[in-house]
């Protein structure tokens, strides 16, 4: 891979959060709210920043979306030590389906891990604008508070977008980045070629009828 292809805008905003994700956590541990609330906007705005870019003057490419996937795995991870260190007394009214959405979130992983043997980068149209909801919830919840409609808004979608994500991830044979979504998935596998034995046979039968003048019998009885 050219050294280009690496060094570009995305990548280096996708660098920064990896680099970034020691520090934001002491910020956490340490019990430094402020700080931690800060960097963290910081963190969930370059994601969004690196993904515009990258679409906006085609910078994508399978490393980027490897690279962004870690560093948005790292952030999330950031999101959630915050709220149990900073904010588990507003969660705990809601700390049951807290955990499920966390563990919905987890399956993508875990899936991913088992049946292709690496953490996924689909980069799913749904995943991104989950990826904008959780981010403003996130920086709703650090500088207003905790609002529940909102909350929930942001845990249904991001059970629904990650039962898409692990529907696909059993759909399609091997792992690869930035898929639109499951309808693209179908909508391609569709329009994928038939069977080459169907194929030939068919072939073979537009022969015969263009040698003999006649349909074939097998054309006749529409086998």
């Amino acid at each position: 891979m050219e050294r280009n292809n690496i060094l570009n805008i995305p990548n280096i905003l996708g660098f920064y959060r990896i680099l970034a994700f020691p520090l934001v956590l002491y910020f956490a541990l340490s019990g430094r709210q402020s700080l931690f609330a800060i960097f963290l906007t910081i963190n969930l705005l370059t994601d969004v920043l690196d993904g515009f870019i990258a679409r906006k003057f085609n910078m994508e490419s399978d490393f980027g979306a490897r690279l962004d996937s870690i560093a948005d795995n790292l952030t999330y991870l950031l999101a959630f030590v915050g709220i149990f260190v900073f904010k588990l007394e507003e969660f705990l009214p809601h700390l049951v389906s807290f955990l499920i959405f966390i563990g919905f979130m987890s399956s993508t992983q875990i899936v991913s891990l088992l049946r292709f043997g690496r953490f996924p980068s689909f980069h799913l149209y749904s995943t991104k604008i989950g990826g904008y909801i959780q981010g403003a919830f996130f920086i709703v919840l650090f500088t207003h508070g905790f609002v529940t409609p909102f909350y929930y808004l942001m845990i249904s979608w991001g059970i629904m977008s990650a039962l898409e994500h692990v529907i696909i991830q059993f759909i399609i044979p091997g792992m690869r980045s930035n898929v639109k979504g499951l309808y693209w998935v179908l909508k391609e596998r569709n329009s994928q070629p038939a069977d080459p034995g169907i194929q030939y046979r068919g072939h073979h039968l537009k022969v015969k009828q263009n040698q003999n003048g006649n349909p074939s019998s097998d054309e006749k009885f529409g086998r």
